[in-house]
Formats: structure tokens, sequence, C-alpha cells
């Protein structure tokens, strides 16, 4: 398989600025495996196609403020700084990218808020775009992160050209978001509401979660032909004993065990016993699944509809094959499904 299988020609207009106005209502294409079949449903019809005993994943991360705008000292050009990963808590050291990155040298400061009173010190390169940053907050630790939580706006993806909206705090977070870390939202996850969550659970079907911190890597392009040579960045993972409980008993009884978004499956395929069970996890992964791929673990998945030449849409490929991959892209298309976070999702059994 190579980069130009992936690609296809994707109307601008189908890339969602918003989400739905109810989060079950958005559409719901589902595709079966086996046959091929392809039928066209809301979300909230997803309980149809589970009973009792059947499990799904969840991934629990919770997306932060990751986007930051300053000030540059002396010029006062102002810069964007989206927040990757905590480094040290102690001295404050965060990985960073920083736009426009040609501006940004060591030694710079950047001045947060109106008052300035967060500061910060590029103290490293670590990509082209890429700082470390040590800022400087006379304050203590929970402060300071209060005051990166008041000056963030949630990190919504580049390709939605609007501002950022007060909805969008809400609405690109899952309502079963629970540790903070990602920068991006796990968006299958975005499509469940309170009242279906309880339609599910009224209904017997069992669920775990899982933690996987979405950092930015999952939306890196790919830039080989060869896949083999595309790397994946590094991402937290936490997969604890009680997950591995539900989800091994599920399997072993041949129940469904649905990977609720990319983000799931990638965490559920780095945690693989020799016997082909789930094993608890507690570090880093930089799986990259690209077809063609035996999967472990879950047997059915819930995901959106991804862009073209994008590492999730190569996952989806290995998990219902090449052929009704592309085939679903094209219904979808014809039938104006809307792609991307804010959008549609598919479920795949």
């Amino acid at each position: 398989m190579k980069l130009s299988n992936f690609n296809f020609e994707l109307p601008k207009e189908l890339l969602a600025e918003y989400p739905a106005e109810n989060r079950d209502e958005s559409k719901l294409m589902v595709i079966h495996r086996e046959t091929g079949k392809i039928e066209h449903k809301m979300f909230k019809d997803l309980i149809d196609y589970f009973d009792e005993g059947d499990v799904m994943v969840l991934n629990n991360t919770k997306v932060f403020p990751a986007r930051l705008y300053g000030n540059k000292e002396k010029t006062g050009a102002r810069i964007e700084v989206f927040l990757l990963r905590e480094l040290n808590q102690e001295q404050r050291l965060w990985d960073v990218l920083v736009d426009p990155a040609r501006k940004i040298r060591i030694g710079n400061k950047l001045y947060f808020g109106e008052d300035e009173s967060l500061v910060a010190e590029v103290i490293d390169n670590t990509t082209s775009r890429g700082r470390t940053l040590r800022f400087l907050y006379d304050g203590s630790y929970t402060d300071f992160r209060r005051k990166l939580r008041e000056l963030g706006e949630t990190p919504l993806p580049k390709y939605i050209k609007r501002d950022v909206e007060p909805e969008d705090e809400e609405r690109y977070q899952t309502i079963y978001a629970k540790y903070e870390g990602a920068v991006a939202a796990p968006t299958a996850g975005l499509h469940f509401s309170k009242h279906l969550l309880k339609r599910l659970e009224i209904k017997g079907i069992d669920f775990a979660e899982v933690t996987l911190h979405v950092g930015l890597g999952t939306f890196n392009p790919v830039e080989v032909e060869d896949l083999s040579k595309h790397k994946m960045d590094s991402e937290e993972l936490v997969i604890d004993e009680k997950a591995t409980e539900v989800v091994n008993s599920a399997k072993n009884s041949k129940r469904k065990v649905c990977a609720v978004g990319t983000t799931v499956m990638r965490g559920l395929e780095s945690a693989v016993s020799s016997e082909h069970s789930l094993n608890t996890f507690e570090g880093w992964t930089n799986k990259f699944i690209f077809p063609p791929y035996d999967f472990s673990i879950a047997n059915c998945m819930i995901t959106n509809f991804h862009l073209p030449k994008s590492t999730l849409l190569m996952m989806v490929s290995a998990f219902i094959g090449h052929d009704l991959m592309k085939k679903a892209y094209k219904q979808a298309i014809l039938e104006q499904y809307r792609f991307y976070s804010y959008g549609d999702a598919m479920l795949i059994i």
C-alpha cells in the first residue's frame, strides 16, 4: 500500500465547521464487513446494533485549552503558541509549536494576557515550528495551570476557519472526558449524548475506559510514498486492569468489542499479549496501523470520516478492506456526509 492509494477528491463544503445540533443526531453510516452492505442511519440508531454483554471501549482523555496568543517582546508581534506537552512541572517547561516560527528564536520572551502576567522564555528549538518554553509566573503550580486554562482557547483543528466560539468549549469534548492531556478531541466519542449512554447502559452494554492523550502527531501529514517509512509521534496511553477485565471477558464470550475511535483502536493494539488478549499498559505508544494488518482485540469500530492521505483513513482501510473503504467514502460524498472532527460517523461491524 502506497500513500497515493489514500488520495481522493473531497469537496470543501463537506468539511464540518460546526457540530450537529444534538450530539447523537449526526448521520451514521453502518458498514457490514462480511457482506459489504452499507446502511444510512442516525447516530442514536447505534443502539440497534448492540446486545447485552457487548462492550464499547471509550477514550476518557480530556482536551485542554492548548492554543495561546502572546506578544513578542520589543516588536509586540502576535505569536500563536500551541501547547503540546508538559516536560517538567517544577521548571514549567513545555514543548510547544509557534506560529510564525521564523520570528521566534532562543532567548526571545513572549508575554501573555492583557496584564502580561504570564511570560515565557524560548530555551530550545525542537523542530522547524517546535520550541521548548520555560514559563515564568508568580504563583503556585495550581495557579499557573489555572492561568493557562484562563488564557488558552479550545484547540479546534486548523481547517476550521471560523473563530472559536463559547459552545466549542463543551462540544469539542466528550461527555465522559476525565483526564486532561489531549490537544485534540477523540472525535468519534463526540457523538455520544448522556441520553444515548443511559439507553446503552439499560440495554446491558458494558463500557471500558482507556486513556490515550491525543497529540497533534495524529494529524501530521504522511510525506512518504512508502507507508512503512512513516513515523508516528508518541502519545501517552494508560489501560488499567478494570478495562482489561471487561474487554477480555467480552472477547472470551465472543461478544462485540467496539473501539470508539481510532485512538482507542491504536491504544488497544498497543497492548496485545502473546495470547491475543488485552494487557494493562502505562507508557507511550507510536503505533501506526496501515494495511495489511491483523487486529487482535476489537471486532467493530466507530469512527468519523477522515481526510485524504491521513493515518486515520489508513487504519479504517486496514480494518474494513481497501475496496470497501473506497466504496463507503464514495457513498459518503454522494450522500453529503460531513467530514472530520465535527462531522458525521461510521459504524463498522
